[in-house]
């Protein structure tokens, strides 16, 4: 089916035509997983619009939101990469940056120095591309934590937004002039893996010193599963997109990068309370997020949220749906993976929950692969929500 390619603006249009917003969750070089499922939805769709391997998701989604790692893979869909093109930087990535060194503990100095990895970005993105740039080929939308205020960022190259572009008599710095590589950095700053990363905001009055942000990993927030922001984003009349809700009218798809087992803890962290707590508020959060996604949605993916509950099917936060939802992911667990045809001992279970370690990276990348073909099905894709001419 032949259909019109689209402009960054054409996206954020509010046209009374159906819209589509891809959301990808953080988990470090776990992302590789989330990077299958794409394949294979990449291939679901693009053969479903006559399009084959010139088919991109930025021409399908029009709002692609990234928490993290999520934010490296959103950002390079968004510029019109393939997953192909993607996938293979990744794993570049993932072998160049997360080189342990024994000068590195995690508390005096951050595990990983942050060089390598904004010189990686830069090569993927450009070093002079600013969030602004007209090669986004559609909606971007970074999660990121201002740790000096205390607050979640979202930020995102919608041109209605209200720091998006220059305001008259203002010294704050617009969103759109913040270098496309610097606002991916900041989503990715993983305490004690990465330090800050430093964003100026505002250049300050003549005399004074430029005011900068302090950014770390969105994940940090409520929303290492950035699907819920997403959706207020372009629903909330603050953020100035407004599309409308409804079943027919929004689709959200989301994909995770594996959950972890939280009955096995990972052994470097056996006597460390305080990081287990927050591993357990991080899985907390990712359960609420995927609680108030199906309570608000018809969705053809939900799942079992806990045996109490069940999957929502029964329940809806208002009187019809107002989202479609889809969300793709698989448990770390070994009763999950032996479900897709994967045998692993409780040990290697334990490995694939870590964020930093490339030797995962295969592995992890043949368990996406499996867990997409059983899982992505051209059903689960609504008819209305195709793209036409």
């Amino acid at each position: 089916m032949p259909y019109k390619i689209r402009t960054r603006d054409d996206h954020f249009l509010n046209d009374g035509s159906p819209k589509r917003i891809l959301a990808l969750d953080g988990g470090g070089l776990r992302g590789i997983l989330t990077l299958s499922y794409l394949a294979k939805i990449e291939s679901v769709l693009g053969q479903r619009h006559g399009e084959g391997e010139n088919f991109r998701l930025s021409h399908y989604f029009d709002l692609i939101a990234g928490t993290s790692t999520g934010a490296i893979i959103a950002a390079a869909l968004a510029s019109g990469m393939s997953v192909t093109e993607i996938a293979k930087k990744y794993l570049e990535l993932g072998q160049r940056v997360f080189q342990k060194s024994w000068l590195r503990d995690g508390f005096v100095r951050a595990f990983y120095d942050e060089a390598g990895l904004i010189e990686e970005l830069k090569q993927v993105y450009g070093a002079h591309t600013t969030l602004g740039d007209p090669s986004l080929q559609t909606g971007l939308l970074v999660v990121t934590k201002r740790l000096d205020s205390g607050s979640p960022w979202p930020i995102s190259n919608n041109p209605r937004g209200k720091y998006y572009g220059p305001r008259p008599n203002s010294d704050v710095i617009p969103n759109s002039a913040y270098p496309l590589w610097q606002v991916v950095r900041s989503s990715t700053a993983a305490p004690r893996y990465f330090d800050p990363e430093r964003i100026e905001i505002s250049r300050g009055k003549v005399g004074e010193i430029p005011v900068q942000g302090e950014f770390v990993d969105g994940g940090v927030s409520p929303f290492n599963n950035p699907a819920l922001q997403a959706v207020m984003y372009a629903t909330l009349d603050g953020y100035r997109i407004g599309w409308p809700t409804g079943a027919d009218n929004l689709l959200v798809v989301s994909i995770g990068t594996g959950s972890r087992d939280p009955k096995i803890a990972p052994a470097r962290l056996a006597a460390d309370n305080a990081l287990k707590s927050l591993l357990s508020l991080m899985d907390d959060c990712a359960t609420l997020m995927e609680t108030l996604l199906q309570w608000l949605s018809s969705s053809q993916t939900a799942r079992m949220i806990d045996r109490e509950l069940d999957d929502l099917r029964h329940d809806l936060i208002a009187p019809a749906p107002l989202i479609t939802y889809l969300r793709y992911n698989v448990a770390l667990t070994k009763a999950t993976l032996a479900e897709i045809g994967m045998e692993f001992e409780d040990g290697k279970i334990e490995g694939l929950s870590a964020m930093d370690d490339p030797l995962n990276m295969k592995t992890l990348h043949e368990i996406g692969v499996n867990a997409a073909k059983q899982q992505v099905r051209d059903e689960d894709f609504p008819s209305n929500f195709d793209l036409v001419g």
